[in-house]
């Protein structure tokens, strides 16, 4: 098993695919690389052939299922009011609001979750400059390494692998949505995971990838290596990654 340091080549071509909106089911590059076993990049890189553009990746109207869907479509976010009666909840203190959506989605096979309005402008801002990064998800005495991509009001996680080898018919394993309704009147903002396959991902690793990915966005600390991986993709090391989350090195 090779160290984790030996595949930064790698993850700056990932990071640079990324970071270009591309990515090829024929690049060998791609290919080579895996969580805990890497070899060296090729010197010389096939053309990507297949774009990978976000609103084509999957649905988020996808049901719970434990296949992966065929083809994919655009984003097709659920309202807000047909989750809850907005009306009913504009009266409410936004602390109530939080406490009835999160009450909604216990045992619903959903996650709920608020946050402040402030901290989604600022992921919102943040987004916008870097949309792209890497999560290890700690599983037994490994790691299985997830890459996110961020478009407010939505986040999308999927397996690495998985997106290496199927570019843009790979779905989103997890998705999640932010619902800016109480924003300006309640300083509120919602969001709503939905685990596409359950057999990829547990309710509690779901709601460990939310709250880590939002925590790489909205801390200043973490944040530096979000911009590393889309603006300075050959100083960005993977180690650095499981270092924050204290995990180990593998």
């Amino acid at each position: 098993m090779q160290r984790v340091s030996s595949a930064s080549g790698i993850w700056r071509n990932v990071a640079s695919k990324a970071r270009n909106n591309l990515f090829s089911l024929n690049d060998t590059t791609l290919r080579s690389f895996s969580a805990v076993s890497v070899v060296k990049a090729p010197k010389k890189l096939h053309k990507p052939e297949i774009p990978c553009d976000f609103l084509k990746w999957g649905s988020l109207g996808f049901c719970r299922t434990s296949k992966f869907a065929t083809g994919f479509n655009p984003l097709q976010p659920k309202p807000l009011d047909s989750i809850v009666d907005v009306q009913r909840l504009e009266d409410r203190y936004p602390d109530e609001i939080a406490s009835v959506w999160d009450d909604y989605h216990i045992g619903r096979g959903h996650i709920g979750a608020s946050m402040k309005a402030k901290l989604y402008h600022l992921l919102e801002h943040r987004a916008s400059e870097c949309r792209y990064f890497v999560i290890p998800l700690w599983r037994g005495s490994g790691y299985t390494t997830m890459f996110v991509q961020v478009q407010t009001p939505h986040i999308l996680f999927t397996g690495l692998e998985d997106y290496k080898a199927r570019g843009i018919q790979a779905a989103p394993y997890f998705t999640v949505t932010f619902y800016t309704e109480f924003a300006e009147s309640k300083d509120l903002v919602l969001i709503r995971g939905d685990i596409v396959f359950t057999s990829k991902l547990t309710d509690s690793e779901a709601k460990w990838l939310l709250d880590t990915a939002q925590s790489f966005y909205l801390n200043d600390v973490r944040y530096k290596l979000v911009e590393r991986f889309n603006r300075e993709t050959r100083d960005f090391e993977f180690k650095d990654v499981l270092q924050a989350l204290d995990m180990p090195i593998l």
